[in-house]
C-alpha cells in the first residue's frame, strides 16, 4: 500500500474532523473504508487514490458484491471514497472527480422499529423507584422519552446542562451543534428526585459533575444503559431487542401522531437534514393505518 494514500486518508479524516466535528467512531469507519479501497487497488498491479477512474471504482464496487457485501455496506463504501474525492477535487489535487456519475445502489426503506405509548408507559414503569438505581433508570428513562436524546447525548449529560427552572437540557450534538430541548413536568420530576436523592447515595460523597452516574461514582456508558433498557424491557413484557434508539423513535412518532409539525422534530431531534427526520411521517401514517384498519366499521 502507498505511503502516500495513507498520508492522503489522514489529511481527509483531519479534514473531516475539523470542518464538521465528526466523531472518533465516524472518523474511523471513514478511515477503515477507504484503507480497504487502496488495500484492493493494489492487486494486481498498484495504482494510487489519485489516478483511479470511475472504472475502477465500479470493479471495486462489484467485487464487494461479489464477496457478499450488502447494498447498504456498498452505499456506504461509495458515500465514502465520494466524499474523499470531493475533498481531493476542493484541494485542487484533481482536475475531475472519478466518482461523480456513479450512483449508489437503492436501498429498501426499512422504518425504525417504535413502540405504541401503552409500551412506552409499561416500559417507565418498570424501575424499582424506591432503590436509587431504580430512581437513577426512571430519570433516564423518562428523560430519553420526553428529548428524543440519543444515547451518547444522555449518558453524556452534566448536571449543568439541565435547567430545572427553564425545564430544557442543553445538548451539545453531532458536529458540535448545541441545541436546547424541553422536558416536561414528568421528567424534570424524576430529574429532580434523582439529582436529591438516587445521585447522591450512588456518589456517597464523590464529586462528579456526570448527570447519570454508576455506583462506582462514574459515568453511565452506553453500553451499561443498553443493557438496563433490555432488563426493563423483559420486566415489561416488551421484546429484548429493545434499544435506547427504539426510545428516540417513539418520542418522534408519539409527537408527530399528536400534530407536532415536521421541522419542530427535526430541531428535537438535532437532524441536520429534514430528510432524515420524514422518516418518522412514514411510521406515523403507518401507525394511522393500522388504527383505521382496526377500529373503521370498513376499515
Amino acid at each position: 500500500m502507498k505511503a502516500s494514500d495513507l498520508t492522503l486518508i489522514d489529511e481527509f479524516c483531519d479534514a473531516l474532523w475539523l470542518e464538521d466535528g465528526l466523531s472518533r467512531n465516524t472518523l474511523d469507519a471513514y478511515r477503515m473504508d477507504l484503507v480497504q479501497f487502496v488495500d484492493w487497488l493494489q492487486k494486481p498491479a498498484p495504482k494510487s487514490l489519485l489516478v483511479v477512474n470511475a472504472s475502477d471504482i465500479q470493479a471495486y464496487l462489484a467485487f464487494k458484491f461479489r464477496t457478499q457485501s450488502s447494498a447498504s455496506s456498498a452505499a456506504r463504501l461509495l458515500s465514502s471514497i465520494k466524499r474523499i474525492y470531493r475533498w481531493l477535487l476542493r484541494q485542487n489535487r484533481l482536475h475531475q472527480d472519478p466518482s461523480l456519475n456513479i450512483d449508489a445502489p437503492k436501498l429498501p426503506r426499512h422504518l425504525p422499529q417504535s413502540l405504541t405509548e401503552s409500551d412506552v408507559e409499561r416500559l417507565l414503569a418498570a424501575p424499582q423507584v424506591l432503590m436509587c438505581r431504580g430512581e437513577r433508570d426512571k430519570a433516564m428513562l423518562e428523560t430519553l422519552y420526553a428529548s428524543g436524546l440519543r444515547v451518547s447525548e444522555l449518558v453524556g449529560l452534566k448536571v449543568s446542562q439541565v435547567s430545572q427552572d427553564m425545564g430544557v437540557v442543553r445538548v451539545m450534538g453531532k458536529g458540535s451543534k448545541e441545541r436546547l430541548v424541553p422536558l416536561g413536568e414528568e421528567a424534570l420530576h424524576w430529574l429532580g428526585r434523582y439529582i436529591k436523592g438516587g445521585r447522591v447515595q450512588l456518589l456517597s460523597g464523590r464529586a462528579s459533575q456526570d448527570l447519570f452516574v454508576t455506583g462506582r461514582g462514574t459515568a453511565m456508558t452506553r453500553q451499561s444503559f443498553w443493557l438496563i433498557i433490555k432488563r426493563y424491557a423483559l420486566t415489561a413484557g416488551l421484546p429484548n431487542s429493545l434499544s435506547p434508539h427504539v426510545l428516540r423513535h417513539a418520542f418522534a412518532t408519539h409527537l408527530l401522531n399528536h400534530g407536532a409539525d415536521l421541522r419542530v422534530v427535526q430541531l428535537l431531534l438535532g437532524h441536520a437534514d429534514i430528510s432524515t427526520t420524514q422518516i418518522y411521517t412514514h411510521v406515523a401514517s403507518e401507525r394511522l393505518k393500522q388504527l383505521h384498519a382496526k377500529h373503521h366499521p370498513r376499515g
